[in-house]
């Protein structure tokens, strides 16, 4: 092994001296140079081997003439979750690798909850042979909390077979705060675990000598920062802050401000959870990019906060920058900054956005049927008026927080029933992985829901199934269509199925093309806002509103819960119907 080792450094040492032919030669490109911070126009890049390997003029195998466009290094995505664009791994490759995305970091967190270690052995599975370095940071909370029923738990013990793999590189986002802070002794356990290597932090809001605190047990990044305040004093504690823009999710533009030429190199960003609509329509890293140059900032400062910052951050010292020794990952890029041509290692992979590989076949057997609830009647929807007053889930535009609400119920025969006229729907979550019967109803408010029902199989972190509506047959209607495709999305009105898409992979994701998903996806967008649901992705907010770790009011399976108190709320404030 280490004679091949040295052989092929010596090849490459030889090539970049120009004593051997090189295998391409991209020329009259435009260097983005993010270690220099320096434009460099009618630059020549040799590659060999899949790496660069110098600049200037060389004999070269193969040459590709840009005629002055920018060439960047491949945008390197931070912290994502695979499971969120709906495909398998191999077609959201094929769905970012034209944008310019040559490598993310995953935490697979999602089909984790739902599969346990077989579900991060098929991500890891699937992340082979693509021209797209999938680096995974391994589920530090599976499931994220008690207060939810997980279709797995995952221990210190289950993760350390995995923490070897060539392409681990630590424990993902440590979301057990109260946990973590009380040295709980399984979360040391998988701190311990990760001793030397990363440990990505999830703790909005925290300051003080609680943040101190954190930091200390492992966490390096946090990608949950909301005010600039809170992201000041993580960056002052010398925390990594990653500039979030998902789907739902924007703490980007808000952020912004924070960064200037002094401090750049501390922040990534990152998409966190992007849906295969928003990729379609709008793209992936590269789309954060232009958003960032769009507000004023410097060209260069938001190609490093795309590349180089993310592989320095999680030590991979070939990824990150177009220079000798660096992976020959390269986007080619036109002056409004979009990708024309993509390279991986050398090799052009995509151009004028369609991909020029094909994904090899995969075990999809692994993560199937993983939809198992018991037969419900309609009946326990319903919600005897026990009190005038109710806890109501409130959503806050473009926040994954949430607000606990004590609003005036509406009440029907003497049962609590959704208001549309005031913006609240009814709300239930009910168990999918061990036929528990497990269920919980409540009420949200902000959805927009004016008709019908939406129910989804995605649903962080556990992935119970979660329906929101406007009365309860649609609402069943809908559940039962999400069992029978064994997962995924349904809109139901009138008691018919307006659109759906089934996700058969851990009811997270599809078995079918990027390009197929993407469609149904937009005509279950369509139908969501024909019932009054918020356009900016309802599912995506749905979806959130089961998370027990976010503040401040949630549901799951179990209850509302009230993530500040770390106690069950109960529905009603306890004023007496008269």
């Amino acid at each position: 092994m280490d004679e091949r080792k040295t052989a092929f450094r010596s090849e490459l040492i030889a090539a970049a001296q120009g004593k051997i032919p090189v295998d391409l030669l991209v020329k009259n490109g435009t260097l983005v140079n993010v270690l220099s911070a320096s434009m460099m126009p009618g630059t020549h890049i040799a590659v060999h081997k899949g790496y660069v390997v110098g600049f200037g003029r060389y004999e070269a195998s193969s040459v590709v003439d840009v005629k002055g466009s920018f060439v960047a290094p491949g945008f390197f995505d931070g912290h994502c979750h695979l499971e969120s664009s709906m495909v398998s791994p191999s077609e959201f490759a094929r769905a970012v690798i034209p944008r310019g995305v040559t490598a993310v970091v995953t935490d697979p967190h999602e089909i984790a909850n739902v599969c346990g270690k077989a579900g991060i052995r098929f991500m890891l599975d699937a992340g082979e042979d693509l021209p797209l370095d999938i680096y995974v940071m391994l589920p530090s909370c599976v499931p994220s909390s008690t207060f939810e029923t997980s279709g797995a738990v995952l221990l210190a013990g289950d993760l350390r077979e995995f923490m070897e793999h060539k392409r681990v590189l630590g424990l993902g986002e440590l979301m057990n705060v109260p946990g973590t802070l009380s040295a709980d002794p399984l979360i040391m356990e998988k701190l311990a675990l990760a001793v030397g290597r990363l440990v990505d932090g999830h703790a909005p809001g925290l300051s003080g000598k609680e943040l101190s605190a954190y930091i200390i047990a492992g966490p390096s990044s946090d990608h949950e920062c909301v005010t600039m305040e809170e992201a000041g004093e993580k960056l002052e504690k010398g925390m990594t802050v990653m500039l979030r823009e998902g789907t739902y999710a924007k703490n980007l533009e808000s952020l912004l401000p924070l960064v200037t030429p002094l401090n750049y190199r501390q922040f990534v960003l990152v998409t966190d959870d992007i849906d295969p609509l928003d990729i379609r329509e709008q793209g992936h890293i590269d789309h954060l990019v232009r958003k960032v140059i769009s507000l004023g900032v410097d060209p260069l400062i938001a190609f490093s906060m795309a590349t180089l910052n993310a592989a320095r951050h999680f030590h991979l010292p070939s990824h990150g920058a177009i220079a000798p020794g660096y992976q020959a990952d390269m986007v080619v890029i036109d002056d409004l900054w979009h990708a024309r041509k993509v390279f991986k290692k050398g090799v052009l992979v995509a151009e004028d956005g369609l991909p020029l590989f094909s994904a090899p076949p995969l075990d999809l057997s692994p993560v199937r049927r993983t939809v198992s609830a018991l037969p419900f009647d309609e009946a326990l929807f319903r919600v005897p008026a026990r009190s005038l007053r109710i806890h109501c889930i409130g959503i806050v535009p473009h926040e994954i927080v949430t607000e606990d609400l004590v609003i005036d119920a509406k009440v029907n025969d003497g049962h609590i029933v959704a208001d549309p006229g005031n913006d609240i729907a009814k709300i239930a979550v009910i168990e999918r992985h061990h036929a528990t019967g497990g269920m919980a109803v409540g009420f949200i408010k902000g959805l927009g829901l004016r008709k019908g029902a939406c129910a989804s199989t995605i649903a962080h972190d556990s992935h119970n199934i979660i329906v929101a509506g406007m009365n309860d047959h649609d609402m069943k209607r809908a559940v039962d269509t999400v069992i029978g495709y064994e997962g995924g999305i349904a809109i139901v009105e009138g008691g018919l199925v307006k659109a759906a898409l089934p996700l058969p992979l851990g009811g997270l994701m599809s078995d079918g093309s990027f390009a197929d998903v993407a469609e149904k996806k937009a005509a279950l967008n369509r139908a969501a806002v024909e019932c009054g649901m918020e356009k900016n992705q309802p599912f995506m907010i749905l979806s959130f509103m089961a998370l027990p770790v976010i503040p401040a009011l949630r549901i799951t399976d179990k209850g509302l819960v009230d993530e500040k108190a770390l106690r069950y709320q109960g529905l009603f404030d306890e004023v007496p119907v008269p």
